[in-house]
């Protein structure tokens, strides 16, 4: 394919949660492939390892050859130039995360002019989900199987 189209979903996915799910699915439908890029944030202790997530990742979409799995410790600007990711795929909960992640994709487009950041709006059912949250609730025995696209 000439001219495929390729969107980057960078993350901590920490964990991976059924709203990230939702961005992936319905961004297939947009483009030729979608790169989840999990991200080693310096700033971060990591919950979950990285080898489990990205198992379970891709066991969820174990069903496509669009979706790829990788990890990275760079400028995501430089990852996505580097796969040839002419989109950042980014998925948005509410206005708090529509301010956060603008401000980062101003920097992205500075550092790689040729990439355009995709918002996509979380599905109201999904909405409430975060990361932060799920972590809480297993870190003290609580059941997050509702948010989790896999098992644990």
């Amino acid at each position: 394919m000439a001219d495929k189209k390729i969107a980057l979903f960078p993350g901590s996915f920490d964990p991976f949660t059924r709203g990230h799910e939702d961005i992936i699915r319905r961004a297939m439908g947009l483009f030729d492939e979608v790169i989840v890029a999990i991200g080693h944030n310096s700033k971060k202790q990591r919950y979950f390892e990285i080898d489990f997530m990205i198992e379970r990742i891709e066991s969820v979409f174990a069903d496509t050859d669009k979706v790829k799995v990788i990890t990275y410790n760079e400028l995501t600007a430089s990852l996505a130039k580097k796969h040839g990711a002419r989109y950042l795929l980014r998925g948005l909960r509410n206005t708090t995360d529509f301010e956060y992640e603008n401000s980062i994709s101003q920097v992205n487009r500075y550092l790689n002019t040729s990439l355009e950041t995709v918002f996509l709006i979380t599905s109201p059912e999904y909405a409430h989900i975060s990361s932060t949250i799920i972590r809480e609730v297993h870190k003290y025995e609580g059941d997050i199987s509702p948010f989790v696209p896999y098992d644990l």
